[in-house]
């Protein structure tokens, strides 16, 4: 999928999401494949709840995506794997998604 037209608040979410070492971490060890929490916490030598964390916000990035399934001995597992995704920067792509941009920081202010 290309991400080409995405609003402002969209393009600062997922520049955001992609801006900290380790989501990039996460999405490089997603690629191509998807895994379980645990596992991918054991693999990236990260805490469980700090990796959550991370994938909450790559997930709301519209980055990844997870589903939760049950293994053969009824244990829920949440698997992860990378949404597709395209991101384009240009001037041009920045100058159209900016206009969009909401007030948020503005109302931070008042």
């Amino acid at each position: 999928m290309s991400r080409d037209g995405l609003s402002g608040d969209e393009v600062v979410q997922m520049l955001s999401a992609l801006a900290n070492p380790h989501r990039l971490r996460v999405v490089a060890a997603l690629a191509g494949e998807r895994n379980y929490v645990s596992q991918l916490a054991r693999e990236l030598g990260m805490s469980r709840p700090l990796l959550q964390m991370h994938l909450q916000r790559l997930e709301a990035a519209g980055l990844v995506t997870s589903t939760l399934e049950l293994s053969d001995d009824g244990k829920a597992m949440k698997y992860y794997q990378v949404a597709p995704f395209e991101l384009r920067l240009t001037p041009t792509v920045i100058a159209a998604a900016a206009p969009t941009l909401s007030d948020k920081d503005k109302e931070k202010k008042k």
